[in-house]
């Protein structure tokens, strides 16, 4: 199943995507996703960021082709993203004046539809409502050269996600892509990546509680691209869809 957040006649609503058209369903994405009886073409809707998370946590340095000379870290290295970074499909990617170079970052991104505290791996698929595509935008300079990440990784649309959440993933190999302006620049599936969906999943709970619309970003492979104005970043999760943002400078 698909469940996409869309705004529709003036109101945002909870959406089951078929094919080229989208239901309109009441409450949430957690709830029991009764239809309204409404539908309408997916052209007609403007996709949302599919959930409105407390958090965003991301794992770093998660594929060994992204890891190049480091030694591949022991357990899951995770760190915090501003919510307030959270963009939606079609949403611009803003270049914050002063940021140096920024990077796409191509990520397969769980869904957290349980409240998860203290889990084991056998537990988690169970706590993940679905999976969807992210975009882990990175000021690389601000990265390098600050104390902190704060604005190298939470800057305003430095977080990308969408279009929608699928349900019906299994986390175990889960193709990715990116293209910058139609040309692909990274690919990978989530079995190589150094520590599971599930065991990043478990390590996060074990010191945090994960709350139903957090989000896992999961890591990102091989070698990243800077991006300017005037580009259009994909990213392409295998079950789920293509999430597609412009770059622009800001103004």
């Amino acid at each position: 199943m698909r469940i996409a957040r869309v705004r529709y006649l003036g109101r945002t609503s909870t959406a089951i995507v078929r094919g080229r058209s989208v239901h309109l369903v009441r409450g949430g994405p957690f709830g029991r996703l009764d239809p309204t009886g409404e539908r309408a073409a997916l052209s007609k809707v403007q996709l949302l960021a599919p959930v409105r998370p407390s958090k965003i946590v991301a794992i770093g340095v998660n594929y060994r082709s992204h890891a190049g000379e480091r030694a591949a870290p022991s357990e899951p290295q995770a760190f915090l993203k501003a919510p307030s970074s959270l963009i939606g499909p079609g949403e611009a990617i803003v270049l914050p004046e002063g940021a140096g170079r920024v990077d796409e970052e191509a990520e397969v991104v769980a869904v957290i539809g349980r409240r998860a505290r203290h889990l084991s791996e056998a537990e988690v698929d169970a706590h993940v409502l679905g999976y969807t595509c992210g975009n882990d935008v990175s000021g690389r300079d601000w990265q390098r050269d600050d104390l902190q990440w704060w604005r190298a990784k939470s800057s305003d649309t430095f977080t990308a996600v969408g279009p929608w959440i699928e349900t019906g993933l299994g986390p175990e190999r889960i193709g990715l892509q990116c293209r910058v302006n139609g040309k692909r620049v990274q690919r990978a599936h989530t079995g190589q990546l150094i520590h599971s969906i599930r065991k990043c999943i478990v390590h996060i709970s074990r010191a945090m509680t994960l709350e139903r619309g957090d989000l896992v970003f999961t890591g990102t492979p091989g070698v990243t691209v800077e991006i300017h104005a005037g580009d259009v970043v994909e990213v392409e999760v295998e079950g789920v869809g293509v999430l597609s943002n412009p770059v622009a400078a800001a103004v």
